[in-house]
């Protein structure tokens, strides 16, 4: 999974489907040949294959995805395999998939795959001329395109601010209901167009096309991607088993700052026992920090210039 890349002063970008951090992940899941991991986020299946072939005859993987396009590949590449399992669903809902205190990894590559930005009608991309949709899950909820047309001036700005940090929310908000009020936004290059157009050329950000902001936040808010990501963490927590390690890979500052306080909370424990003697067994712990938080390094990045922003951590269930 990735973000959309940065674009360059011709407008193009150079392309990878390499899974990110693929050992950096392999080394910190500890896979044993035996165990039972959690591939949560699909995608593409470059961390799902590494995972399987890390296992042996006694080793289980399942795997997660809200796409149904992923999840015809999972099943047409693992579909044979008796030791994986494949499920059309949100990575919250993994209890209904593995019982609790059973995995002895689960991994998390969230954002938006290549597969998704790669394919205009997805409506993903604004380097891709395409059908507004954006929805991971083409078949459930409402797409972009109905979020751009019924929400009002000020949810519009509340979204592009809160999702996309972006200081020109307002000016893009105030420009998306004036051009829709013309004519429906249905496109992708549409909405870049005027997005670009509410952002005076001196005021843009070197390097990045003013629309990356405003699609970075419509597309978490269409598939509801940090409110899942926050149950999905909790979810993940309770199918671990005690020495099992959870994994995840984030790509912008809001999606890798709930993971960093969900690890580091339940690494603290009850902050009321901090501290104190006989502390009550609900009070300790459940998780323990490993290591740092891992960045690709210079050879990774280019190679894939969509992983440059990625950072994973690590944190490994020391308590039921």
């Amino acid at each position: 999974m990735d973000g959309e890349p940065d674009v360059g002063a011709a407008g193009t970008v150079a392309t990878a489907h390499a899974p990110v951090l693929l050992d950096e992940a392999l080394a910190a899941l500890a896979v044993r040949a035996d165990g039972t991991y959690v591939d949560a986020t699909y995608g593409r299946g470059g961390h799902a294959r590494a995972l399987l072939a890390g296992l042996g005859r006694e080793g289980r993987l399942v795997v997660v995805d809200r796409d149904p396009a992923a999840v015809a590949n999972a099943r047409r590449e693992l579909g044979a395999d008796p030791r994986v399992a494949i499920h059309h669903a949100t990575f919250d809902r993994l209890p209904e998939f593995v019982a609790a205190g059973t995995a002895h990894g689960v991994l998390f590559d969230l954002g938006v795959s290549s597969p998704q930005l790669d394919d205009p009608e997805r409506g993903f991309s604004f380097l891709r001329d395409g059908p507004l949709d954006m929805r991971m899950d083409p078949s459930s909820g409402a797409s972009a395109r109905e979020l751009v047309a019924a929400a009002t001036e000020r949810e519009l700005a509340d979204v592009i601010a809160r999702y996309g940090e972006d200081r020109f929310a307002r000016r893009i908000a105030r420009a998306i209901v004036a051009s829709r009020a013309a004519a429906a936004i249905t496109t992708t290059a549409a909405l870049a167009d005027v997005v670009a157009g509410a952002i005076p050329a001196r005021m843009r950000e070197p390097g990045k096309h003013p629309a990356t902001r405003t699609f970075q936040a419509l597309r978490i808010r269409v598939n509801r991607e940090l409110e899942l990501l926050d149950a999905a963490l909790a979810a993940a927590l309770e199918v671990l088993a005690v020495g099992g390690r959870l994994a995840v890979i984030s790509f912008h500052s809001l999606e890798d700052r709930p993971v960093k306080r969900f690890m580091r909370a339940h690494a603290a424990g009850d902050p009321m026992w901090r501290g104190l003697p006989n502390a009550p067994l609900a009070a300790l712990p459940r998780l323990a920090l490993v290591g740092k938080a891992v960045h690709p390094g210079p050879a990774e990045v280019a190679r894939n210039p969509r992983s440059r922003s990625a950072v994973l951590r690590v944190a490994e269930k020391v308590r039921a």
